[in-house]
Protein backbone atom coordinates (compact mmCIF):
# COMPACT_ATOMS: atom_id res chain seq x y z
CA UNK A 1 0.00 0.00 0.00
CA UNK A 2 1.44 3.39 -0.94
CA UNK A 3 0.73 6.66 0.82
CA UNK A 4 2.81 8.87 -1.43
CA UNK A 5 5.64 8.93 -3.91
CA UNK A 6 7.65 10.88 -1.32
CA UNK A 7 8.35 10.06 2.34
CA UNK A 8 6.21 12.02 4.79
CA UNK A 9 9.12 12.48 7.19
CA UNK A 10 12.75 13.35 6.67
CA UNK A 11 15.75 13.72 9.00
CA UNK A 12 15.66 16.59 11.50
CA UNK A 13 18.91 18.15 12.74
CA UNK A 14 18.92 19.92 16.10
CA UNK A 15 21.57 22.22 17.52
CA UNK A 16 25.02 22.82 16.14
CA UNK A 17 28.63 22.01 16.80
CA UNK A 18 29.96 18.85 18.40
CA UNK A 19 26.72 18.09 20.28
CA UNK A 20 24.44 18.45 17.25
CA UNK A 21 21.80 15.72 17.07
CA UNK A 22 20.16 14.38 13.92
CA UNK A 23 16.92 12.42 14.19
CA UNK A 24 17.04 10.24 11.10
CA UNK A 25 13.39 9.35 11.58
CA UNK A 26 11.44 11.83 13.77
CA UNK A 27 9.07 9.26 15.24
CA UNK A 28 9.50 9.78 18.96
CA UNK A 29 8.50 7.86 22.09
CA UNK A 30 6.64 10.27 24.36
CA UNK A 31 7.61 10.84 27.99
CA UNK A 32 5.15 8.74 29.98
CA UNK A 33 5.16 8.85 33.77
CA UNK A 34 5.30 5.34 35.17
CA UNK A 35 5.86 3.85 31.71
CA UNK A 36 8.96 5.09 29.91
CA UNK A 37 11.44 3.81 32.44
CA UNK A 38 14.86 2.63 31.29
CA UNK A 39 13.87 -0.97 30.39
CA UNK A 40 10.99 0.22 28.19
CA UNK A 41 13.01 2.98 26.54
CA UNK A 42 15.84 0.56 25.81
CA UNK A 43 13.47 -1.90 24.18
CA UNK A 44 11.62 0.70 22.09
CA UNK A 45 14.93 2.22 21.01
CA UNK A 46 16.33 -1.18 20.04
CA UNK A 47 13.25 -1.84 17.95
CA UNK A 48 13.70 1.33 15.89
CA UNK A 49 12.35 4.51 17.53
CA UNK A 50 13.86 7.72 16.23
CA UNK A 51 14.16 9.15 19.75
CA UNK A 52 13.14 8.06 23.24
CA UNK A 53 12.31 10.46 26.09
CA UNK A 54 12.48 9.73 29.80
CA UNK A 55 9.68 10.04 32.27
CA UNK A 56 9.09 13.59 33.43
CA UNK A 57 11.64 14.43 36.14
CA UNK A 58 11.25 17.20 38.71
CA UNK A 59 14.18 19.60 38.45
CA UNK A 60 14.37 20.14 42.22
CA UNK A 61 14.65 16.38 42.81
CA UNK A 62 17.41 16.15 40.21
CA UNK A 63 19.35 18.99 41.82
CA UNK A 64 19.03 17.33 45.22
CA UNK A 65 20.36 14.16 43.61
CA UNK A 66 17.47 12.04 44.78
CA UNK A 67 18.47 8.43 44.13
CA UNK A 68 15.23 7.40 42.44
CA UNK A 69 15.27 10.55 40.32
CA UNK A 70 18.80 9.91 39.10
CA UNK A 71 17.76 6.37 38.18
CA UNK A 72 14.86 7.77 36.16
CA UNK A 73 17.34 9.95 34.25
CA UNK A 74 19.57 7.07 33.17
CA UNK A 75 19.87 6.98 29.39
CA UNK A 76 20.08 4.15 26.89
CA UNK A 77 23.72 4.12 25.93
CA UNK A 78 23.49 2.99 22.30
CA UNK A 79 21.25 2.85 19.27
CA UNK A 80 20.48 6.51 18.67
CA UNK A 81 19.72 9.61 20.73
CA UNK A 82 18.00 9.77 24.13
CA UNK A 83 16.33 12.72 25.82
CA UNK A 84 15.67 13.51 29.48
CA UNK A 85 12.55 15.54 30.22
CA UNK A 86 12.58 18.06 33.06
CA UNK A 87 9.78 19.94 34.80
CA UNK A 88 10.00 22.86 37.18
CA UNK A 89 9.17 26.50 37.72
CA UNK A 90 12.55 27.94 38.76
CA UNK A 91 14.95 28.90 35.94
CA UNK A 92 18.08 28.29 38.04
CA UNK A 93 16.95 24.83 39.16
CA UNK A 94 15.98 23.87 35.63
CA UNK A 95 19.38 25.00 34.34
CA UNK A 96 21.23 23.04 37.02
CA UNK A 97 19.10 19.95 36.45
CA UNK A 98 19.82 20.15 32.72
CA UNK A 99 23.56 20.13 33.44
CA UNK A 100 23.14 17.03 35.60
CA UNK A 101 21.09 15.29 32.90
CA UNK A 102 23.77 15.99 30.30
CA UNK A 103 26.40 14.73 32.73
CA UNK A 104 24.44 11.48 32.97
CA UNK A 105 24.57 11.11 29.18
CA UNK A 106 21.49 12.83 27.80
CA UNK A 107 21.82 13.77 24.12
CA UNK A 108 18.94 16.24 24.46
CA UNK A 109 17.04 17.93 27.27
CA UNK A 110 13.29 18.39 26.95
CA UNK A 111 11.28 20.94 28.96
CA UNK A 112 7.77 20.01 30.08
CA UNK A 113 5.13 22.73 29.66
CA UNK A 114 2.39 20.19 29.04
CA UNK A 115 1.70 18.08 32.13
CA UNK A 116 -1.93 18.76 33.19
CA UNK A 117 -2.17 16.91 36.50
CA UNK A 118 -3.14 18.98 39.52
CA UNK A 119 -0.12 18.25 41.68
CA UNK A 120 2.18 19.54 38.91
CA UNK A 121 0.17 22.27 37.20
CA UNK A 122 -1.46 23.63 40.37
CA UNK A 123 0.62 22.40 43.29
CA UNK A 124 4.02 23.10 41.74
CA UNK A 125 3.04 25.76 39.16
CA UNK A 126 4.95 23.71 36.61
CA UNK A 127 4.06 21.73 33.51
CA UNK A 128 1.11 23.23 31.65
CA UNK A 129 0.73 26.01 34.25
CA UNK A 130 3.75 27.72 32.69
CA UNK A 131 1.73 28.38 29.55
CA UNK A 132 -0.17 30.94 31.66
CA UNK A 133 2.98 32.91 32.47
CA UNK A 134 4.88 33.61 29.27
CA UNK A 135 7.44 35.80 31.02
CA UNK A 136 8.47 33.08 33.47
CA UNK A 137 8.24 30.49 30.71
CA UNK A 138 10.69 32.50 28.61
CA UNK A 139 13.12 32.78 31.53
CA UNK A 140 13.02 29.01 32.08
CA UNK A 141 13.52 28.26 28.39
CA UNK A 142 16.44 30.67 28.05
CA UNK A 143 18.16 29.60 31.26
CA UNK A 144 17.95 25.93 30.35
CA UNK A 145 19.08 26.40 26.76
CA UNK A 146 22.06 28.51 27.84
CA UNK A 147 23.11 26.06 30.56
CA UNK A 148 24.01 23.12 28.32
CA UNK A 149 25.69 22.46 24.99
CA UNK A 150 23.15 19.85 23.84
CA UNK A 151 19.91 20.71 22.01
CA UNK A 152 17.06 21.72 24.31
CA UNK A 153 13.49 21.02 23.19
CA UNK A 154 10.02 21.89 24.47
CA UNK A 155 6.80 19.91 24.87
CA UNK A 156 3.57 21.81 25.47
CA UNK A 157 -0.17 21.84 24.86
CA UNK A 158 -2.34 24.16 22.80
CA UNK A 159 -2.84 26.34 25.88
CA UNK A 160 -4.37 26.30 29.35
CA UNK A 161 -7.92 26.28 27.98
CA UNK A 162 -9.76 27.18 24.78
CA UNK A 163 -9.83 30.84 25.80
CA UNK A 164 -6.03 30.99 25.89
CA UNK A 165 -4.65 29.04 22.95
CA UNK A 166 -1.22 30.64 23.12
CA UNK A 167 0.99 27.83 21.87
CA UNK A 168 1.98 29.78 18.71
CA UNK A 169 3.05 32.79 20.80
CA UNK A 170 4.95 30.60 23.25
CA UNK A 171 6.61 28.82 20.33
CA UNK A 172 8.00 32.15 19.13
CA UNK A 173 9.33 32.84 22.63
CA UNK A 174 10.91 29.39 22.65
CA UNK A 175 12.57 30.00 19.30
CA UNK A 176 14.04 33.29 20.55
CA UNK A 177 15.22 31.56 23.73
CA UNK A 178 17.34 28.96 21.95
CA UNK A 179 14.94 26.01 21.89
CA UNK A 180 15.61 23.72 18.92
CA UNK A 181 12.37 21.72 18.52
CA UNK A 182 8.80 21.96 19.77
CA UNK A 183 6.27 19.19 20.38
CA UNK A 184 2.61 20.11 20.67
CA UNK A 185 -0.04 17.86 22.22
CA UNK A 186 -3.26 18.82 20.51
CA UNK A 187 -5.29 19.36 23.67
CA UNK A 188 -5.54 22.09 26.30
CA UNK A 189 -4.64 21.58 29.92
CA UNK A 190 -8.29 21.68 30.89
CA UNK A 191 -9.07 18.82 28.51
CA UNK A 192 -6.54 16.55 30.22
CA UNK A 193 -6.89 13.48 27.96
CA UNK A 194 -10.56 13.84 27.11
CA UNK A 195 -11.97 14.44 23.64
CA UNK A 196 -9.75 14.15 20.59
CA UNK A 197 -6.41 15.75 19.80
CA UNK A 198 -6.66 18.78 17.50
CA UNK A 199 -3.95 18.12 14.90
CA UNK A 200 -5.14 21.05 12.77
CA UNK A 201 -4.26 23.53 15.50
CA UNK A 202 -0.65 22.34 15.50
CA UNK A 203 -0.31 23.86 12.02
CA UNK A 204 -0.60 27.31 13.64
CA UNK A 205 2.48 26.53 15.71
CA UNK A 206 4.34 25.22 12.68
CA UNK A 207 3.56 28.42 10.77
CA UNK A 208 4.67 30.61 13.70
CA UNK A 209 8.28 29.40 13.83
CA UNK A 210 11.08 28.05 11.71
CA UNK A 211 11.84 25.28 14.19
CA UNK A 212 10.95 21.63 13.65
CA UNK A 213 7.54 20.89 15.14
CA UNK A 214 6.31 17.48 16.30
CA UNK A 215 2.62 16.60 16.55
CA UNK A 216 1.42 14.54 19.53
CA UNK A 217 -1.85 13.05 20.73
CA UNK A 218 -4.03 10.09 19.68
CA UNK A 219 -1.48 8.66 17.22
CA UNK A 220 -2.32 4.99 17.67
CA UNK A 221 -2.20 3.63 14.11
CA UNK A 222 -0.02 4.18 11.06
CA UNK A 223 -2.92 5.87 9.27
CA UNK A 224 -3.46 8.27 12.18
CA UNK A 225 0.23 9.15 12.05
CA UNK A 226 -0.15 10.00 8.37
CA UNK A 227 -3.30 12.04 8.99
CA UNK A 228 -1.71 13.91 11.91
CA UNK A 229 1.24 14.91 9.74
CA UNK A 230 -0.90 16.03 6.84
CA UNK A 231 -3.27 18.06 8.99
CA UNK A 232 -0.59 19.66 11.15
CA UNK A 233 2.21 20.18 8.65
CA UNK A 234 4.53 18.89 11.39
CA UNK A 235 7.98 17.42 10.84
CA UNK A 236 7.38 14.28 12.87
CA UNK A 237 5.14 12.50 15.35
CA UNK A 238 5.35 11.66 19.04
CA UNK A 239 3.67 8.45 20.17
CA UNK A 240 2.48 7.67 23.69
CA UNK A 241 -0.39 5.23 24.32
CA UNK A 242 0.09 3.68 20.89
CA UNK A 243 3.29 2.06 22.18
CA UNK A 244 1.64 0.30 25.13
CA UNK A 245 2.35 -3.40 24.73
CA UNK A 246 3.74 -2.68 21.25
CA UNK A 247 7.38 -1.56 21.52
CA UNK A 248 7.68 -2.38 17.81
CA UNK A 249 4.95 0.09 16.80
CA UNK A 250 7.23 3.10 16.29
CA UNK A 251 9.25 1.18 13.72
CA UNK A 252 6.01 0.25 11.95
CA UNK A 253 5.11 3.96 11.81
CA UNK A 254 8.56 4.78 10.44
CA UNK A 255 8.18 2.13 7.75
CA UNK A 256 4.80 3.50 6.71
CA UNK A 257 5.78 7.16 6.71
CA UNK A 258 8.98 6.56 4.77
CA UNK A 259 7.99 3.83 2.30
CA UNK A 260 4.19 3.70 2.35
CA UNK A 261 4.37 0.06 3.42
CA UNK A 262 2.29 -1.38 6.24
CA UNK A 263 4.61 -3.86 7.92
CA UNK A 264 3.31 -6.76 9.97
CA UNK A 265 3.87 -6.84 13.72
CA UNK A 266 6.05 -9.60 15.16
CA UNK A 267 4.52 -13.06 15.18
CA UNK A 268 2.94 -14.25 18.42
CA UNK A 269 6.02 -16.38 19.32
CA UNK A 270 8.18 -13.31 18.75
CA UNK A 271 5.85 -11.19 20.85
CA UNK A 272 6.10 -13.67 23.70
CA UNK A 273 9.89 -13.55 23.44
CA UNK A 274 9.87 -9.73 23.51
CA UNK A 275 7.51 -9.75 26.50
CA UNK A 276 9.75 -12.12 28.47
CA UNK A 277 12.85 -10.08 27.69
CA UNK A 278 11.06 -6.93 28.80
CA UNK A 279 9.71 -8.60 31.94
CA UNK A 280 13.16 -9.82 32.98
CA UNK A 281 14.72 -6.42 32.27
CA UNK A 282 12.16 -4.71 34.53
CA UNK A 283 12.90 -7.10 37.39
CA UNK A 284 16.65 -6.73 36.91
CA UNK A 285 16.36 -2.94 36.97
CA UNK A 286 13.90 -2.48 39.82
CA UNK A 287 14.50 -5.61 41.86
CA UNK A 288 12.29 -8.67 42.20
CA UNK A 289 9.56 -7.25 44.42
CA UNK A 290 9.24 -3.85 42.79
CA UNK A 291 9.80 -5.24 39.31
CA UNK A 292 6.99 -7.78 39.54
CA UNK A 293 4.59 -5.06 40.61
CA UNK A 294 5.70 -2.48 38.03
CA UNK A 295 5.66 -5.01 35.21
CA UNK A 296 1.99 -5.92 35.62
CA UNK A 297 0.70 -3.09 33.46
CA UNK A 298 3.14 -3.94 30.67
CA UNK A 299 2.21 -7.64 30.68
CA UNK A 300 -1.46 -6.62 30.59
CA UNK A 301 -0.86 -4.45 27.51
CA UNK A 302 1.05 -7.17 25.68
CA UNK A 303 -1.83 -9.58 26.21
CA UNK A 304 -4.48 -7.20 24.83
CA UNK A 305 -6.34 -8.76 21.91
CA UNK A 306 -5.51 -12.33 22.85
CA UNK A 307 -8.19 -14.88 23.67
CA UNK A 308 -8.63 -15.33 27.41
CA UNK A 309 -6.53 -12.27 28.25
CA UNK A 310 -8.89 -10.94 30.93
CA UNK A 311 -8.59 -14.12 33.00
CA UNK A 312 -4.84 -14.18 32.39
CA UNK A 313 -4.44 -10.65 33.72
CA UNK A 314 -6.59 -11.36 36.75
CA UNK A 315 -4.46 -14.40 37.59
CA UNK A 316 -1.20 -12.52 37.01
CA UNK A 317 -2.20 -9.70 39.34
CA UNK A 318 -2.50 -12.18 42.20
CA UNK A 319 1.10 -13.37 41.83
CA UNK A 320 4.11 -11.81 43.53
CA UNK A 321 6.84 -14.09 42.18
CA UNK A 322 8.57 -13.42 38.87
CA UNK A 323 9.07 -17.14 38.26
CA UNK A 324 5.36 -17.78 38.86
CA UNK A 325 4.41 -15.01 36.42
CA UNK A 326 6.74 -16.42 33.76
CA UNK A 327 5.17 -19.86 34.22
CA UNK A 328 1.73 -18.27 33.80
CA UNK A 329 2.92 -16.51 30.63
CA UNK A 330 4.00 -19.89 29.21
CA UNK A 331 0.68 -21.42 30.20
CA UNK A 332 -1.23 -18.59 28.53
CA UNK A 333 0.80 -18.00 25.36
CA UNK A 334 1.92 -21.50 24.36
CA UNK A 335 -1.54 -22.95 23.51
CA UNK A 336 -2.35 -19.83 21.47
CA UNK A 337 0.93 -20.13 19.61
CA UNK A 338 0.31 -23.82 18.94
CA UNK A 339 -3.16 -22.98 17.57
CA UNK A 340 -1.76 -20.27 15.29
CA UNK A 341 -3.74 -17.52 16.98
CA UNK A 342 -3.10 -14.04 15.55
CA UNK A 343 -3.31 -11.06 17.88
CA UNK A 344 -5.42 -8.14 16.77
CA UNK A 345 -2.56 -5.64 16.95
CA UNK A 346 -4.26 -2.57 18.29
CA UNK A 347 -3.46 -0.30 21.20
CA UNK A 348 -5.18 -1.18 24.48
CA UNK A 349 -8.24 0.93 25.30
CA UNK A 350 -7.84 3.80 27.76
CA UNK A 351 -9.45 1.76 30.52
CA UNK A 352 -11.51 -1.31 31.27
CA UNK A 353 -10.57 -4.85 30.33
CA UNK A 354 -6.99 -4.16 29.22
CA UNK A 355 -6.19 -2.55 32.54
CA UNK A 356 -4.59 0.39 30.79
CA UNK A 357 -2.42 2.58 32.93
CA UNK A 358 -3.59 6.17 32.86
CA UNK A 359 -0.83 8.08 34.61
CA UNK A 360 0.32 11.64 35.05
CA UNK A 361 1.43 13.26 31.83
CA UNK A 362 0.97 10.30 29.51
CA UNK A 363 0.64 11.45 25.90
Amino acid sequence: MSISTQPLIKPVTLGSGARQVTLQHPVILAPLSGVTDLPFRALVKEMGAGLVVSEMIASWAMVRENRNTLRMAEVVASGGPSSVQLAGCEPEAMAEAAKIAVGLGADLVDINFGCPVKKVAIGQTAGSALMRDEVLAGKILEATARAVDVPVTLKMRMGWDHNSLNAPALARIAEESGITMITVHGRTRQQFYEGVANWDFVRQVKEAVKLPVIVNGDITTEHKAEEALRRSGADGVMIGRGSYGRPWFLQQVIDYLTTGTLTAPPSLPEQKHILLRHYRAIRAHFGEKGGVRLARKHVAWYSHGLRGSAAFRAAMNRLDSGAAVEALIDEFYDPLIEQGFVRQDEMPPAGGEAGAYTEACAA
